[in-house]
Parts: structure tokens; C-alpha cells; sequence
């Protein structure tokens, strides 16, 4: 196989971190970018930056061009989870989240590029939920990665023009640091509301049967990796998605507000 150029969002933990390493073992050259401190990866370069932070990633790029790196893909990881009350919450928190999920990756992409091969692929980490209507309280989240899929598509049929690959990755549950965070974030938005005690208190049980089990991130990794070596890849992987989700999301939107409405009970 190829020796590939790769730089990684996200890398420190969960799924990046499982993308980084199967990545390493298997040959590739891996440039690890997270807003935590990145140790024992093994990684070509580690650097630590929050994909808020712009100018933080122009410097990244800028010393990776000086080293006369070109990148073959990009892995857009890097990504937060919140649990919401969409009138209740602070809208600088759901602003600061918009900002990670969306806008960081947009960050990314645009600091990077000028780094990327000819042939070269952006391959953008999702969710399931993207394609997926919204579940209560989990709203923000669903409405970030929406968004995220509306951007890729559009990068892909600019990029596309170029002969550069744009693909998503959408996972279903998987065992992170991310998916423990959502547990307790729903028990603390059944604390802090008021409109929606009963119901946040309900929810986080609908939401476990709704979701599933969730799987390993290392076999997620193998997916990313497929999508980043693969001759002919697809548009789009999907891993571990929620019979529960598909099915509630066929149904039209008002059978659905009825349905979750009996699961979560009236105010």
C-alpha cells in the first residue's frame, strides 16, 4: 500500500485517536492536530490548537508547508456534543458548538487545502444524524451536522471539478468519551430546565433504545481508512446506524411529534 500524507482533527481521543493509530500501524505518515495535548501516537508531527482558532491553524499549515509536506487527505474529526433546551440555553454555548462542529471544520479545510494533493480527499466525520430528522433536546447537535452535510456536499461539487474527493463518514453510536458526555449532559438538562423536567428526565432511556449499543471506535477506524485509501470510494460511509432513527424518520413529521410526545409524556 501507498505511504499516505494525512492530517487529523480531533486526534487525542475516540475516534481520532483510533483513526490515527490504525493509520500509523498500517504505514502512513499522520500530522495529529487536537485541542488536547497529543502523546504516545507515534504521529509524523503533533500540534495542539482548537479549530476555533484560525490564525492558530494558518501557523500549523504554514510549518507544515515549510517542511515541504504535501497532504494526500484531510480528516475532519474534531467535534462536540450537547444536549439542549433550544428556548431555555444560552445561545453563546449553542453558538460555541455551531462554531466547533461546522464552522471548525470549514477552518480546516480552508487552512489545509493549499497543502492537498492533485488527487487528494477531504474525508468529513458526521453522524447518523445528519440525514436524519431531530430528536428533542438533541436538536442543536442534529442541526450542526445537518449543516455539516449541506457543507460537504457543496465542497464536494466544487472540489469535484478539481479532481479532489469530498466523503463523510456517518456513525452511528460508538464507545467515546463523546458518547459518555451525552449521558451526563442529559441529566444535567433535566436539572437546569424548566419547561421540560419530566421530559429530559424520560429521555435519556428513549434515546439509549433509539441509538443502540454502541461499537468500538476501532472499528469505526477501519471505515475512515477505507474511505481514505479505497481507489474508488463512495460518497458516503455509513457505520452502525440506528434501526430505531430510520425508521422513526420515515415516518411523516407529524406522526413523529406524536410518537415522541407519548414516549416523553406532556408538560
Amino acid at each position: 500500500m501507498k505511504k499516505l500524507h494525512i492530517l487529523v482533527t480531533g486526534a487525542a481521543s475516540g475516534i481520532g485517536r483510533a483513526a490515527c493509530e490504525l493509520l500509523i500501524r498500517n504505514g502512513h505518515a499522520v500530522y495529529a492536530i487536537d485541542l488536547s495535548p497529543i502523546t504516545d501516537l507515534g504521529a509524523e508531527a503533533c500540534f495542539t490548537a482548537d479549530v476555533t482558532d484560525s490564525a492558530r491553524l494558518t501557523e500549523i499549515a504554514a510549518e507544515l508547508r515549510s517542511r515541504a509536506v504535501c497532504i494526500d487527505a484531510i480528516l475532519t474529526v474534531a467535534g462536540v456534543h450537547a444536549m439542549a433546551s433550544l428556548v431555555e440555553d444560552d445561545i453563546n454555548k449553542s453558538a460555541r458548538l455551531i462554531d466547533i462542529n461546522l464552522i471548525g471544520t470549514m477552518r480546516t479545510v480552508s487552512a489545509f487545502h493549499p497543502l492537498l494533493g492533485a488527487r487528494g480527499r477531504v474525508v468529513i466525520l458526521t453522524s447518523e444524524v445528519g440525514t436524519l430528522d431531530p430528536l428533542p433536546f438533541n436538536g442543536l447537535y442534529t442541526v450542526s451536522k445537518c449543516a455539516l452535510e449541506s457543507y460537504a456536499q457543496a465542497l464536494r461539487q466544487e472540489l469535484n471539478l478539481i479532481g479532489q474527493r469530498v466523503i463523510t463518514v456517518r456513525p452511528g453510536a460508538i464507545e467515546t468519551p463523546l458518547a459518555g458526555g451525552s449521558i451526563r449532559a442529559t441529566e444535567a438538562l433535566a436539572e437546569r430546565t424548566v419547561l421540560y423536567r419530566k421530559q429530559a428526565a424520560r429521555f435519556s432511556g428513549i434515546a439509549k433504545r433509539f441509538m443502540g449499543k454502541p461499537i468500538s471506535p476501532e472499528r469505526l477506524a477501519k471505515v475512515i481508512e477505507r474511505a481514505i485509501v479505497a481507489k474508488h470510494p463512495r460518497l458516503a460511509y455509513n457505520k452502525h446506524r440506528s434501526a430505531g432513527l430510520l425508521l422513526l424518520n420515515i415516518l411523516p413529521k407529524r406522526m413523529q411529534c406524536g410518537i415522541i410526545r407519548l414516549l416523553l409524556g406532556r408538560g
